[in-house]
């Protein structure tokens, strides 16, 4: 990351679809909760962020109007951004809500339903939710229990999803559109569990930007905490562009083999792809092997931990930004 930020001067010439097709999606989870620094963001970092959002040239926009856009093919405005929460978590609403709403800056907080119904002090409250929802909240699923859903069997995640689906009709009026994975862990199996459960829409928890012909059950968003919510890195993320990938493999985030063989096609026409870089967790820079004109392999020298871990590629865009594409496995 300081590698990118100390590069971030770095330019190369203008795709001007890059921008209209494309959005940065940030994720929070807790706020002022300093007993839980992995997803916590402290409050003068969050406050940063906000001012850094209520300037020029971002363009703030609720989530859902950013993936109909994208799926419609309607262009967006350079630099949008998207947030999203994920967790009914009490900092949520006493903390982030009323900066967000001063700020006018709109959001989408998923949520996972058994955690309000157990009523316990560090959560809100359905009423707090409620008022969220009144005032303009996008309310968002993420099923009931947030459990490992690659763990469980199909039948289980049917589960999941119908007592969540009973949950928000009951207490809000409605049942959610869109969707984010628990951990942000899903397999080919749970994505279509998803589709066919009517959710317009599906986010993960690997870093990258939102593009138009990416997979809409599998929308990346920088995760925002401690560690890695300076601004400088907040404004690197705000800033990026797509990677577009294409014949990515393995195709299932749920590995069979690990190491995986992993690898993407990229449209050379994009800019030098010999500049592109690799990280995986706990390997830092990994080796690249190009095929061809487009094609980029990667070659882990180990296999993934076991869990969720992840992989970012990067390389120089335009104008001193960043074009940026990650990937979450999970490993057994």
């Amino acid at each position: 990351m300081a590698c990118l930020v100390a590069a971030y001067m770095l330019g190369a010439a203008m795709n001007p679809a890059d921008a209209a097709d494309s959005a940065v999606i940030f994720m929070y989870h807790r706020f002022g909760e300093d007993t839980f620094p992995s997803n916590n963001i402290p409050l003068d970092q969050f406050e940063a962020h906000v001012q850094e959002l209520k300037s020029a040239p971002y363009k703030v926009m609720p989530v859902p109007a950013i993936i109909s856009a994208l799926r419609e093919g309607r262009p967006l405005p350079d630099r949008t951004i998207g947030i999203t929460v994920d967790g009914a978590y009490r900092s949520v609403y006493a903390e982030a809500f009323p900066r967000f709403k001063r700020a006018g800056l709109p959001f989408t907080l998923f949520v996972a339903t058994d955690s309000l119904d157990r009523g316990v002090s560090n959560i809100m409250s359905w009423d707090n939710l409620r008022e969220m929802q009144r005032s303009g909240v996008t309310v968002g699923g993420m099923t009931s229990s947030h459990p490992h859903m690659t763990d469980l069997s199909m039948a289980e995640n049917r589960s999941e999803l119908a007592r969540a689906r009973a949950r928000f009709e009951a207490e809000l009026g409605r049942s959610p559109e869109l969707f984010a994975y628990p951990y942000g862990e899903y397999s080919l199996a749970v994505r279509e569990l998803i589709v066919q459960a009517g959710f317009s829409a599906a986010f993960g928890q690997h870093s990258g930007v939102a593009y138009r012909r990416a997979d809409f059950y599998a929308i990346p968003r920088f995760a925002l905490n401690e560690s890695y919510a300076s601004i400088e890195r907040f404004r690197l993320a705000a800033n990026a562009l797509p990677l577009p990938a294409q014949h990515v493999t393995p195709a299932d985030p749920l590995l069979r083999d690990n190491p995986p063989a992993f690898g993407f096609s990229v449209d050379p026409d994009i800019g030098d792809l010999n500049q592109i870089a690799c990280f995986a967790s706990q390997q830092g820079r990994t080796l690249i092997e190009r095929l061809g004109s487009d094609r980029i392999e990667v070659r882990l020298n180990q296999p993934l931990p076991l869990g969720r871990s992840r992989i970012n590629c990067t390389m120089p865009g335009p104008d001193n930004r960043w074009r940026w594409l990650g990937f979450q496995f999970y490993a057994r």
